[in-house]
């Protein structure tokens, strides 16, 4: 069988063959410490069950609009007005299969052969392999530790050629935590307006912040920034909602409306009844998202207090997301023998950074209970000391 050419040149996701390699472990009976899945191991909170619970009673399981239920994509416009400074109304949104098919969704609708797409690294490793299958070209833009894996202004502007349609922005960051600052943010937009290219902005990590940090999303920096931004968010992160598969795009309305038909072709509307329970994620208490970012500050504190003890690691302080990145470079391994040799020989599963674009470190996830956590950093400082 000849598969199309573009197969050959997508990667599989790393994150999700550790996890699953991890899962499988752990189903033999093994003692899996796994920080390799970005999902909250908090339960959905009851309110949000209850609704769905009750969409179903109510017989909401037929086929809906493919753009999403009307009631849900006015809570989002409102949302996005309220929280962030957006003035997007019902038509300017689609509501996706998560928010990584709303990203699939946008680089279908806009990306064709020839044009560039801006992409600093480290990134989340599947928005390279998207601009791949719809035929562009992902150009990505190097970062260090030292510039808190952020792209400047310079760099930005450097990178933009006649070819370059978009811009792909992750704040806070999948996988480093980190989170660009107002000022920023506000130093980008003016690149982008001032080159005329567009910008997607995936907030799905929004309301994950530390000590203070601030999360401006580009679109409210000016009326300018706002004609040429595109946001991607979602429900899995912040409600614990990752297998409702329910998430949204907002943006331009020209655009909007080529995604709703490309989805209304690929998977039509989002499971009816989960987007009731999206519905009253967003229109009910948000205690749950302060509840578990409390447990979040904890794990934190903890995760990096006794990384600073183990030899030959390092790793920058997060501002947001549940993820420390972690130098390895010291050790002389790759990321992925370092990634093989830690789960086969101390049961600890954790994501290669050469996944990210950064072969130098390996992410670890604190979306996890604090048992595993401890011990499975007991198990990686024993390992870093074998070595």
């Amino acid at each position: 069988m000849k598969l199309a050419s573009r197969v050959g040149q997508v990667t599989p996701s790393l994150t999700l063959a550790i996890d699953s390699k991890a899962k499988a472990m752990k189903a033999e009976g093994i003692d899996v410490c796994s920080f390799s899945a970005g999902e909250p191991d908090f339960d959905t909170p009851q309110h949000v069950k209850d609704a769905a619970k009750l969409a179903l009673d109510q017989g909401k399981t037929r086929y809906g609009p493919a753009a999403g239920e009307p009631k849900l994509r006015d809570a989002i416009a409102k949302k996005l007005q309220n929280d962030n400074h957006l003035n997007y109304q019902r038509e300017n949104i689609i509501v996706t299969n998560g928010g990584k098919h709303s990203l699939f969704n946008l680089m279908l609708a806009l990306i064709e052969p020839g044009d560039e797409v801006i992409i600093p690294a480290p990134f989340w490793l599947s928005y390279p392999e998207m601009v791949k299958i719809a035929g562009g070209t992902p150009v990505i833009v190097n970062t260090t530790q030292a510039s808190g894996y952020k792209i400047t202004p310079d760099q930005l502007r450097q990178t933009i050629t006649p070819q370059t349609k978009l811009f792909v922005l992750n704040s806070p960051s999948n996988p480093t935590g980190m989170v660009y600052s107002p000022d920023e943010i506000r130093a980008l937009a003016e690149v982008v307006i001032e080159s005329d290219i567009l910008v997607v902005s995936d907030e799905i990590y929004e309301k994950i912040l530390y000590d203070g940090a601030e999360h401006l999303s580009i679109g409210a920096v000016s009326e300018e920034a706002f004609k040429r931004t595109i946001i991607s968010n979602g429900f899995a992160k912040a409600y614990s909602m990752t297998g409702w598969r329910v998430g949204y795009l907002a943006g331009p309305l020209e655009l909007i409306k080529a995604t709703i038909t490309i989805q209304s072709h690929a998977t039509s509307n989002v499971c009816t009844f989960a987007q009731y329970g999206a519905i009253a994620a967003l229109e009910n208490s948000q205690d749950f998202v302060q509840q578990m970012l409390d447990a979040f500050i904890g794990r934190r504190k903890f995760i990096l207090e006794r990384i600073s003890t183990i030899p030959n690691l390092s790793c920058p302080k997060p501002d947001g997301a549940f993820y420390v990145f972690i130098d390895i470079s010291k050790t002389g391994m790759t990321s992925i023998d370092f990634c093989k040799e830690l789960l086969e020989k101390q049961n600890v599963a954790a994501v290669p950074g050469v996944a990210f674009g950064a072969d130098q470190c390996i992410r670890l996830s604190y979306a996890t209970d604090m048992t595993t956590i401890e011990t499975g950093l007991d198990r990686l400082d024993k390992f870093v000391r074998s070595l």
